[in-house]
């Protein structure tokens, strides 16, 4: 088993999130996709305006590492249209996978019938491209309870509209690594809502994002069923050193 392969290397502050210059941010950006083309990482999770300038470095490198971008993050509450939007300019630009933040708010609220649309529509626009789909729910807003439903709902509403055939390019992917929350609990992957997405999502595949702070803990999450961990310190991970970050 190569870990690296398991690996979606990630970096998506803003400047003003991270309280740095636009400058200073595409080097952080550059320095991810280096070291992803270095260690074999299966991908780079970047903003989409970074997608050019990726592609190209990948390109002269003629690495195989692909590369994703965010729909709608971080919080999943613009218009389902502005996210098909979204995911047609990434589509443009030549991206590999398309990672959606699910209206996981409307999903609490019960409005099934929104995240249901959402659901077909944003999968159909990466199934008809080729592109892998991941929908992210954010596990550290749901009850485990949710957490299951939602996953079933994605599971459901995929099998059904696209069937069982494409359910290995279609993603439940736990956490986009910005929510905030009280207590110190934490806002990514855990044990126990991994095993749960497992338990409800299958055959689609599991992404753990966020909350992977080890490579024990990468091997235990890869042990639970997943197939893709998204973090901020993919070298790191593979170097066994343990990080500090949340994501």
């Amino acid at each position: 088993m190569q870990l690296s392969q398991y690996l979606d290397s990630t970096y998506l502050k803003l400047p003003n999130q991270a309280n740095i210059s636009e400058a200073a941010t595409k080097e952080k950006v550059l320095q991810l996709v280096q070291e992803a083309i270095e260690f074999d990482f299966k991908l780079v999770m970047i903003r989409a305006n970074y997608i050019l300038l990726a592609k190209e470095m990948i390109a002269k490198a003629n690495s195989k590492v692909t590369i994703g971008t965010v729909i709608g993050f971080h919080e999943g509450t613009c218009t389902i249209q502005e996210k098909l939007q979204e995911a047609k300019e990434a589509v443009a630009l030549g991206v590999d996978d398309l990672d959606y933040v699910i209206n996981y708010k409307a999903f609490k609220e019960g409005d099934i019938s929104l995240v249901t649309k959402e659901i077909v529509e944003g999968t159909k626009i990466g199934l008809d491209n080729a592109k892998i789909v991941k929908w992210i729910i954010e596990v550290a807003a749901l009850t485990n309870a949710e957490i299951a439903a939602i996953s079933k709902l994605i599971k459901e509403t995929v099998i059904e509209n696209f069937g069982e055939e494409n359910a290995s390019k279609v993603f439940v992917k736990s956490s986009t690594g910005f929510y905030k929350t009280t207590d110190d609990k934490p806002n990514g992957a855990t044990f126990e809502s991994i095993q749960i997405m497992v338990d409800n999502a299958k055959p689609l595949k599991i992404k753990a994002a966020g909350g992977v702070k080890t490579k024990e803990d990468a091997l235990k999450m890869i042990t639970l069923g997943v197939e893709r961990i998204g973090t901020s310190s993919a070298k790191q991970i593979v170097e066994g050193k343990e990080i500090n970050s949340s994501y």
